[in-house]
């Protein structure tokens, strides 16, 4: 049982936003943990970045919170909580590797050996869908996997903001490819500018990135598969989009 409280527990507004998008509890078997419990659990190492041993006494066991944050990954239902505007906004991140990764790269622009995030926010910054590579893969080959999840469905986009990084025919043609009449609109940085300048609606991804390294689990690549670090964005999100909406 659950009896500590933390900063990172969910309030009752944000779980009663939550409570219909999670998966109903089996009515079989042992008695099953409360979801709640659960994410709050989750939401606590996220912040934390502790090691799974670490979770504090009163939090279900550890390997019941990983056991329920493996399979609501690979469910899909970490990412189907995350949707539905009209417009979008993508970009990508470079996180140095804490050196557990299966696979990581070097971004020579960045200096940085590690991974590399690229997320869709709607217009407000709530994420929708997020990829991770290593981080020599160049912005169109490493949006490709996320272009797939996002627009080969039915969507509801129809505008999608990007950096000048996914400038050309080649990035619109694969965004043409998966929704025709899907408009993409390059906003650059002004060349007169000089140092730090907000850009317009690439800023509303920039402060999501911002978001993110706020907690410890997602500031270094500590994972060893790419998966795992695109569940802990999920959970991340899941606190931040109904904390910003209750």
């Amino acid at each position: 049982m659950h009896n500590a409280s933390f900063d990172t527990d969910l309030t009752d507004a944000q779980w009663l936003r939550l409570e219909p998008l999670l998966p109903e509890s089996k009515r079989t078997g042992r008695p099953p943990t409360a979801r709640r419990q659960i994410l709050n659990a989750l939401l606590y190492i996220a912040k934390a970045g502790c090691q799974w041993r670490l979770l504090p006494t009163g939090f279900p066991p550890w390997r019941t919170v990983y056991g329920y944050l493996r399979a609501w990954s690979q469910s899909g239902t970490l990412s189907d909580v995350h949707n539905r505007p009209t417009a979008a906004i993508l970009d990508g991140q470079t996180v140095r590797s804490a050196g557990f990764a299966e696979e990581a790269g070097d971004d020579g622009a960045n200096r940085a050996k590690g991974g590399k995030r690229f997320l869709f926010v709607d217009t407000v910054g709530h994420g929708l869908a997020v990829t991770v590579v290593p981080a020599a893969v160049a912005e169109r080959e490493g949006t490709k996997g996320l272009l797939d999840q996002v627009l080969a469905q039915p969507t509801w986009l129809q505008c999608l903001y990007v950096d000048a990084g996914f400038n050309g025919p080649d990035f619109s043609g694969d965004v043409a490819a998966l929704k025709p009449g899907l408009a993409v609109e390059v906003v650059k940085r002004s060349d007169t500018a000089q140092g730090f300048e907000v850009v317009p609606r690439r800023w509303v991804v920039e402060r999501t990135f911002g978001w993110l390294m706020q907690h410890r689990r997602l500031v270094r690549d500590y994972e060893r598969r790419a998966e795992s670090v695109v569940a802990w964005i999920h959970i991340v999100m899941m606190r931040i989009m109904p904390r910003r909406l209750a």
